[in-house]
């Protein structure tokens, strides 16, 4: 089916620096750490997919070997690889996550050369942890001085977005930690160093303060859950964790956006239909299951409203993963709505509208693009 123009509703910019074989490669999975020998990240289901989509983006037959498609790549230049792959990938809107600044170590490109680049709208979705962890505080005036840095930060931003996930997990209280336990938590902090926020106390005082800011300015608040690298640990990523928390926030009338899900997607399209404020998304799920997109989108649509699921490949650091997460998409919603047509279970009116919600319409409605 012609799936329309796709707002990337999360994703992160790339790098345009020359890399080694080996540096891309290892940004085609989610580990930070080397492959196990005689082993290499483009023989996954998401290698098959770079190889699907991406060569003729670069003048190649689909289904390039690894090895010609890496040597095509060098002979075009990082920059004009970049600039094809990003067009290639047909996306009209993309909001940045702007909280990770460098790849494989290179930095990566600031927005306006993205937005050059991709030939798209390109706009700002900030990080929280990183927020908290630069402003500068005393342990005493820790609530007053975060909650001044988020309101800066998010200023021009059309959403903010928590890595809790990552820090601690997704099991907090439902309700807010008194003054008094962030102040004695920040003094903790504090005299241990400073450096990366995980104390639990921290981030759950970091997440209601973003909460309430963002029901000031009208933001979306984004979570990340699900699969992730290895400093993650999955089953404290199952968004239904967040349940509590969801139940206490509903009054604020803020959108919370679970990002990726996977292997929990169904957890998240419950939350999804349980909860009128939560939407969701596939995100890098439907580039890493490669082959088994369609069956994935169609677990999540399953159950969440249509009116609730968003697009977005979460494509960092190679612009790769930007193409062949529109292409994933595209090609696993033909797939879904082709088998729903075949089997009356929708008119192509249906299938034509629905795709629309979800490419985009929805994201632009969620976030007042």
């Amino acid at each position: 089916m012609d799936v329309p123009a796709l707002v990337d509703h999360h994703c992160h910019s790339v790098v345009t620096a020359e890399l080694d074989d080996d540096a891309l490669a290892a940004l085609l999975t989610e580990s930070d750490r080397p492959p196990a020998p005689g082993c290499s990240p483009f023989d996954s289901a998401l290698g098959l997919a770079v190889r699907r989509w991406c060569p003729p983006a670069l003048g190649l037959p689909a289904h390039t070997g690894a090895a010609d498609y890496l040597a095509r790549r060098r002979e075009l230049g990082a920059p004009e690889a970049t600039r094809r792959l990003l067009a290639a990938a047909g996306l009209d809107t993309c909001l940045l996550d702007t909280g990770l600044t460098t790849a494989a170590g290179q930095p990566l490109l600031p927005l306006t050369e993205f937005a050059e680049s991709a030939g798209a709208r390109v706009r700002e979705v900030v990080r929280l942890e990183r927020i908290a962890e630069s402003a500068p505080a005393a342990a005493g005036s820790w609530p007053a001085a975060v909650r001044a840095a988020i309101w800066a930060a998010s200023a021009g931003a059309v959403a903010m977005k928590s890595v809790l996930a990552y820090r601690h997990g997704l099991g907090i209280p439902g309700r807010r930690p008194s003054d008094a336990e962030v102040i004695r938590a920040a003094g903790d902090r504090l005299r241990a160093g400073g450096g990366r926020l995980t104390d639990p106390v921290l981030l759950a005082h970091l997440l209601w303060t973003a909460l309430d800011v963002c029901a000031e300015r009208g933001l979306p608040l984004q979570l990340h859950t699900g699969f992730g690298d290895p400093d993650l640990t999955l089953h404290r990523a199952d968004p239904s964790l967040l349940a509590d928390f969801i139940r206490a926030a509903e009054p604020s009338g803020v959108p919370l956006v679970l990002l990726h899900g996977y292997p929990y997607h169904r957890q998240a399209a419950w939350l999804a239909q349980a909860f009128p404020l939560v939407y969701t998304d596939l995100g890098l799920t439907a580039s890493y299951v490669g082959p088994r997109v369609a069956a994935v989108l169609g677990e999540m649509l399953e159950l969440a409203p249509f009116g609730k699921v968003l697009f977005s490949t979460d494509g960092y650091g190679l612009p790769e993963l930007h193409l062949v997460g529109a292409a994933q998409f595209r090609h696993g919603l033909g797939a879904v709505f082709s088998d729903w047509r075949f089997g009356g279970h929708c008119s192509a009116a249906d299938a034509a509208r629905i795709a629309r919600l979800l490419a985009a319409d929805n994201a632009r409605r969620l976030y007042r693009l």
